[in-house]
C-alpha cells in the first residue's frame, strides 16, 4: 500500500510551493491536496496583496499558474455576493474558506432536456480553515456569501485550469457557456475591458 505523504504548509509560500511538487506527475490524489490546503492556517498577511474586491460582484484573483497543471486564486466575496450554479469543466475543484463562512448548494445535473426546476442534494456552510472538494461527477454547485455584515475569502484550486464553464438557470435547469475572467493577477487588477466576467452576472 502506497502511503499518503502528510504535508504541513506554514505559509502560502509554502503552500504554492508544495503544490507545485504534488502536481508534477500526471496523476492527482484528492485526499493529499484536500489535506495539504486544510493543514495551512489562514493568515492575512500571507493573502492580503491578492484580495481585491469589487462593490457589485465576486472577484477571482490569480495567486499562481501552477506550471499549467492548476490555476490557484484567491476569491473575494462582499456581503451578500454569489456565483450562478455551475460546472467545473471535468476539472478537479478545491475550495478553501481563508476568512468568514461560505454556504455551499449542490445541485444534481439537469435531465437531458434541461427543462423544469433543478433538484437540490445538500447544502452545508463551510467556516474558516475548512477545506471543500468537488468534481462534475459530485454534481454542480452554487457558492454564496450569506452575510449581510461580513466579507468572506476562500482559496481555490483547479487542476487542470480552465477558462470556460457552463451555469445553470435554477428554475428551468437551462445551461449557458460563460468565459471565466481575472479581477487581478499576482496583485496587479487586471485591465478592465478583460476583467469583467459574464459568470457573475
Amino acid at each position: 500500500m502506497e502511503q499518503t505523504q502528510v504535508w504541513k504548509a506554514r505559509s502560502l509560500d509554502e503552500l504554492v510551493q508544495i503544490l507545485h511538487r504534488l502536481f508534477a506527475g500526471d496523476e492527482v490524489n484528492v485526499e493529499e491536496v484536500q489535506a495539504l490546503m486544510e493543514s495551512y492556517e489562514s493568515d492575512p498577511a500571507d493573502w492580503a496583496s491578492f484580495a481585491q474586491f469589487d462593490q457589485f460582484r465576486y472577484t477571482r484573483n490569480l495567486v499562481d499558474k501552477g506550471n499549467g497543471k492548476f490555476n490557484l486564486m484567491v476569491l473575494c466575496w462582499a456581503e451578500g455576493h454569489g456565483s450562478s450554479i455551475h460546472d467545473h469543466t471535468d476539472s478537479h475543484c478545491f475550495m478553501k474558506i481563508l476568512q468568514g463562512n461560505l454556504k455551499e448548494t449542490l445541485f444534481e445535473w439537469p435531465g437531458k432536456k434541461g427543462t423544469g426546476e433543478m433538484t437540490k442534494k445538500s447544502e452545508r456552510v463551510l467556516r474558516e480553515n475548512q477545506c471543500a472538494y468537488i468534481n462534475d461527477s459530485i454534481g454542480l454547485h452554487r457558492v454564496e456569501n450569506t452575510s449581510h455584515t461580513e466579507s468572506a475569502v476562500s482559496l481555490h484550486l483547479y487542476s487542470p485550469p480552465f477558462d470556460c464553464c457552463n451555469t445553470f438557470d435554477q428554475r428551468t435547469g437551462h445551461k449557458h457557456k460563460v468565459k471565466m475572467t481575472f479581477y487581478s493577477q499576482f496583485g496587479e487588477r487586471t485591465p478592465y475591458a478583460t476583467a469583467v466576467s459574464q459568470e457573475n452576472n
